[in-house]
């Protein structure tokens, strides 16, 4: 089967810097039994093409690239005729993907996998902020021949918009997070972790007030936060204000390779996102024996309260207690970890490439 898939990003040459690993992790397994060509749409500004694990990728660059994604997609549909385009994330991407499968008179799917079903408008995130975006998404939404995305949350908010989806979520590659049991705390302040962009959208501001809450409770802790700051400084400035010097470390961005031994050395992951369709971290942390305390978006709604504990959106309050229940009870934390691990383990990458096989297989036969 020939295939095309369009992406935002996150196929950097590097493999390493300004990608999306789990995106790395599906085009290297669907490119082992299909020809894969990738059209990437902002990796470059200047149109470029080259090989990664076994695709070819299509940089469309910057300057009318919606109009240039889509012939190059024809261009080369012409070489050879697709089967089926494929977009990750709706908006653009999708926009893209229908509108080229519509010209070529083939098979679209499309995944959800941000923000493209939400508005919050009270920090200018969301595909449906505007008339524009919703009337966009309507229309492609129900042009394309399937829809997917990673957690259930996400098919609830389709399914209120008389759309149906199929839950595929993006796995992990155990590869680079072969899994590790579970472990015991050791002795001293608790290691906690939080993995995110430093943006509006990820809510580090409700997390540094429930860190404050935490260490006013008494508990020793130490947070180590990664994540590019896209807020210059605003963040770390904010925990000055919140006196947590003494407990919070910012370490900015790191590599797959980098994070893991920071990972391994969590007993708590901690997350504060006003919005998910996952978030992948979560999987990463799971397959590492760490457990997750969040938002109740994503995968966190989906897994608490057996593998993960969730609270509402923007309750500083209840994340501080929900940290301080885990780890206050050992045994808690270490059920919650080997369960969310065997969820983890159960749907990582190559459960993923194995369900998008399955539905192109099924789609394109019909």
């Amino acid at each position: 089967m020939k295939l095309a898939l369009v992406l935002p990003g996150g196929v950097d040459r590097s493999g390493e810097y300004k990608v999306i690993p789990v995106f790395l992790a599906l085009i290297e397994r669907l490119a082992r039994t299909h020809e894969l060509h990738v059209f990437v749409l902002h990796q470059e500004a200047a149109p470029a093409r080259w090989e990664m694990l076994g695709a070819h990728i299509h940089n469309i660059g910057e300057g009318r690239t919606r109009l240039r994604a889509i012939a190059a997609i024809r261009a080369e549909h012409r070489c050879a005729p697709f089967d089926l385009v494929q977009a990750m994330f709706s908006g653009s991407c999708s926009l893209i993907a229908v509108t080229a499968a519509k010209l070529l008179r083939v098979r679209s799917a499309v995944h959800i996998a941000g923000g493209e079903l939400v508005s919050l408008r009270e920090i200018g995130y969301g595909g449906r902020r505007k008339w524009k975006g919703r009337l966009r998404e309507a229309l492609i939404l129900r042009s394309t021949d399937m829809i997917t995305a990673a957690s259930n949350p996400i098919i609830d908010s389709l399914q209120a918009l008389g759309l149906e989806a199929r839950r595929v979520p993006l796995g992990v590659d155990l590869r680079t997070w072969t899994p590790m049991a579970p472990r015991t705390r050791k002795t001293g302040p608790a290691q906690l972790l939080h993995v995110a962009s430093l943006n509006r959208v990820k809510d580090q501001s409700t997390l540094l007030h429930a860190l404050a809450a935490v260490a006013e409770a008494g508990v020793a802790f130490r947070m180590d936060i990664v994540g590019v700051d896209t807020l210059n400084g605003e963040i770390e400035a904010l925990a000055h204000r919140l006196n947590l010097q003494r407990h919070v470390r910012f370490l900015g961005f790191k590599t797959q390779h980098e994070l893991r031994p920071i990972m391994e050395s969590a007993d708590l992951l901690v997350m504060s996102s006003m919005h998910e369709a996952g978030p992948l971290v979560l999987l990463e942390a799971a397959a590492v024996g760490v457990p997750t305390v969040g938002t109740a978006v994503g995968h966190m709604a989906e897994w608490s309260p057996s593998a993960a504990l969730a609270v509402p959106v923007g309750d500083s309050a209840g994340i501080a207690l929900a940290i301080q229940r885990v780890l206050a009870d050992e045994d808690l934390r270490l059920r919650l970890a080997v369960e969310a691990q065997r969820r983890a383990v159960m749907e990582d990458a190559d459960y993923t490439a194995r369900m998008f096989d399955a539905l192109y297989g099924r789609l394109c036969q019909a």
